[in-house]
Formats: structure tokens, sequence, C-alpha cells
């Protein structure tokens, strides 16, 4: 059987989703204060990482055990349309963690401790037994964890050479926190499907309006948090920003809850920019903390 056309493999990877990953690598990169000028393989490595390889991996494993959904709700992409023959999607999702492991490796133990947890979750997420993407309380964690904790903790392994300082990897699970609230307003936009095919995430569970209020909660109270740790820190001009980041999205928040199920798309455009640009603030605030710096 031939193999699928590169335009099809790279379809299947989605790369549109990368950046949220890449994102979170470039804060753990930020985060430590240490020179770049020997670490541009290590910091190019561990960016492919983030992206096309864990993340990528993850896209490829959930199309691969979503096909026969896919086929009914989205029969266009690369597997249900045939232009990802047999078992190919399968096979990529596997060539992929293990070239992910591969470099990993290459990057240092921290990393690869990372690289096995977040590829774990990635297969728990869509491969049975587990399937946590079928709850919203399970699944949004995982994505969250694997947005943004892991490759923030896994760019700060990078500089730092060795696993990175307390404070380092408690903003990245607090903002692993917030993004479950982002994964929740995502899921506004298949509703109905979740509900016919029993996938049962927040908006089905809860409702409308109650996800939407518990979302925007998730998302503000892990940076309430990062607000007072930069304080605490004497960092008073990032807690600054950080605060006023934080307001803007409260006044888009307040958008969002008249309307979730049409604002909620427009809310993960403009808010989570927001959110993310506080994310890169915080982690500027860390670069000369005492027990950051190499």
């Amino acid at each position: 059987m031939l193999a699928p056309a590169p335009a099809t493999i790279l379809e299947l990877l989605k790369p549109i989703t990368w950046f949220a990953p890449m994102w979170a690598f470039l804060c753990g990169l930020v985060s430590i204060n240490a020179p770049y000028s020997d670490r541009w393989g290590l910091v190019i490595a561990g960016t492919l990482l983030a992206g096309p390889l864990v993340c990528g991996t993850s896209q490829a494993v959930n199309d691969w055990f979503d096909r026969h959904v896919d086929a009914i709700n989205e029969p266009n992409r690369p597997i249900p349309s045939g232009r990802m023959p047999g078992r190919w999607g399968l096979y990529i999702a596997c060539i992929f963690t293990l070239l992910s492991l591969l470099v990993a490796w290459l990057l240092g133990p921290a990393v690869l401790a990372a690289a096995i947890f977040g590829l774990a979750l990635a297969w728990a997420y869509s491969a049975p037994p587990f399937r946590l993407k079928l709850n919203g309380w399970a699944g949004n964690a995982a994505v969250g964890l694997c947005y943004e904790g892991l490759p923030w903790f896994t760019g700060a392994a990078v500089m730092s050479g060795a696993m990175p300082a307390a404070p380092v990897i408690l903003l990245a699970a607090l903002y692993s926190v917030g993004a479950h609230g982002i994964m929740t307003l995502n899921d506004f936009k298949s509703i109905e499907g979740d509900t016919k095919m029993g996938v049962a995430s927040l908006p089905v569970q809860l409702g409308v309006d109650t996800s939407a209020k518990l979302a925007c909660v998730v998302m503000a109270a892990p940076q309430i948090v990062v607000i007072a740790l930069l304080a605490h820190w004497q960092r008073p001009w990032h807690a600054l920003i950080v605060s006023a980041l934080l307001i803007g999205q409260g006044a888009l928040m307040w958008r969002l809850l008249k309307d979730p199920r049409k604002y909620a798309i427009w809310y993960n455009a403009t808010g989570t920019t927001l959110y993310v640009l506080g994310m890169l603030a915080a982690a500027f605030a860390l670069r000369n903390l005492p027990g950051t710096m190499t």
C-alpha cells in the first residue's frame, strides 16, 4: 500500500494546533536567565518536540481513534476520506511517538520524563480503555497540562539543563489549570454532536450558562494566584502587567457570559490572547528570581 502524500500527513498533524505548546515552550525558555549562544540547537530541537512531534502525535492519535465518528461528522479529514489509507494513521502516530521519545532523550532526563508523561496523556486522551476526552473534567485537564504546563517545563529544562526550580514549575502548573477553562469554551462549538455521541463535555454535563461561568472562574483564579506570587517575589511591574491583562479578560468575559454559545469562539480569539500574553509576562518575571538562574 502506497504511503500517503506529505501534504496529507501534514494535514493529519494539524500545524495550527502547534502554536499553544510552542508558545508555552517559549515561556519556559524565557523563564530561565541563561545565555542562548551555546544552546540554539537545543532550543530548535525543543521547539520541534513541543510542536510537530508531541502535539502532532496527539493529533494523529486522536484522528485515528475518532475515524469512525469523523466518517459521519467530518468525512473530508485525511483518514475517513481515504487519503490516509489503511492503518497509516496509526503508523504515523506510533512513528511520531518514537521520534518524540528519541528527541526528548537527547535533550536530557527531565525533558524525557516530561515527554513520556505528555505522550502517555496524549494516548490516554483518545485511545481506549481510558478515552479521557469522553469526560470534560479529565479530558480538559489532560489537554491543559499538555498544551501549557509540560511545554513550559520542557523549555525551562532545556535552558537550565536540569530540573526547573519550584517557582517555574508552580507558574507552569497554574497556567495549565487556567487552560482547562479555555478548553471548556472550545467545547461549545460541538454541544449537539457531543450529546449525540455520548461525550460528556462540561457544556453537556452542566449546561451552557453554568459551564461558561465555571470556565471564566477557572481561567481567572490561577491568574489571581500568579499576580499574588509575583507581588510576593517583588516583581511589581510584572504583577501589574498580568493584572491589566486579567482586567481586560474580565471585560471580555462580561460579554461572553451574555451569550456563551455565540461568543465562545470570539473569546478564544480575544481573551485567550490576553491570557497567553500574561504567561509571557510572568515568565519574564522569573528570569532573575533567586533559584531560577543558571
